[in-house]
Order: structure tokens, then C-alpha cells, then sequence
């Protein structure tokens, strides 16, 4: 496990700033509830019920919210960003088939909303752990296609 030292700590006079890394991954998926019947799923979801699956080209974008720090005028290393979207959502997603290859989607439908809530649950503790905190995640399915997710209701900014 890395160590995430080199992020902001809030200090001296805070000042809310947001700053945005992208990636990209390649995976493949297919759209179909267990609770409902192949035919039931071929009407909600039409060639994307397919259990041989299609792939998508997602371009995920991860915001996070922090303090400038007064003395490198950063809110966090980018760098160090950059490695735990690698390590907690590139690694394990890019070049994978999601129903068979990635918790929980077995058992939870890959749509572009639950794929985003997942990689939200993945980021916020490290991103927690330096100081920061991950205000949302856009993923882009398409070009034309995506969701912002920003965290559980509990904890979104109103």
C-alpha cells in the first residue's frame, strides 16, 4: 500500500478549491437484473442485455475538494492522486469484463450510475486520508453519455 503523506493537510487561511484528474479505461459489461426474466431485461435494456457483452471506451473525471495550502499552493499532490485512481479503479477495471471480473458487479447491474457509485466507495477514504475530500466523479460511457455522482445523500454538498 502507498503511503499518501505528501497530500494537503488544511492550514492557515482555507480556501475551497476543486481540481480535476481524468482517465480513461477500456471495459466490457452487459445490462441485465437477476430479479428479472430475460425478456423482462431484453425490453429494459435491449442489445445491452446480451450476455456476450460490449465494451465501452469510459472516460472517468474525479473531482476533489480541498484547502490551498498557504505554503506550496496546492490543495493535493496530483501525482499521488493520479496513483489511487490507478491503483483503486484503472487496475482493476481497465481491459476487464465487469459482470465476471470486478466486485460487486455479479451481482449488480454495470450501468454507468452504479459503475460511478462503486469507483465513488473505491476513491473517497484514500482521497480522505490526504486531507481532501472526492466531491464527485463524472463517467462518461459515450461522448454523448455520462453521470456525476457525488457521493450517498448523507454526504453530498446541498
Amino acid at each position: 500500500m502507498r503511503v499518501w503523506s505528501q497530500c494537503n493537510e488544511p492550514a492557515g487561511n482555507p480556501q475551497l478549491v476543486l481540481i480535476t484528474r481524468k482517465a480513461e479505461f477500456s471495459a466490457s459489461h452487459f445490462c441485465a437484473s437477476p430479479d428479472l426474466s430475460v425478456e423482462e431485461n431484453e425490453t429494459l435494456f435491449g442489445k445491452a442485455a446480451r450476455r456476450s457483452g460490449h465494451g465501452h471506451n469510459y472516460v472517468l473525471e474525479v473531482t476533489v475538494a480541498g484547502d490551498v495550502d498557504p505554503v506550496h499552493g496546492m490543495i493535493m499532490d496530483l501525482k499521488v492522486l493520479k496513483e489511487i485512481i490507478n491503483e483503486k479503479v484503472i487496475d482493476p477495471y481497465d481491459h476487464r469484463f465487469l459482470n465476471h471480473e470486478v466486485e460487486p458487479f455479479a451481482r449488480v447491474v454495470p450501468t454507468p450510475e452504479n459503475i460511478a457509485k462503486d469507483i465513488w466507495g473505491r476513491l473517497a477514504e484514500p482521497v480522505g486520508e490526504c486531507g481532501c475530500r472526492l466531491h464527485g466523479i463524472r463517467l462518461y460511457e459515450t461522448p454523448d453519455l455520462y453521470v456525476d455522482y457525488f457521493g450517498p445523500r448523507d454526504q453530498a454538498v446541498q
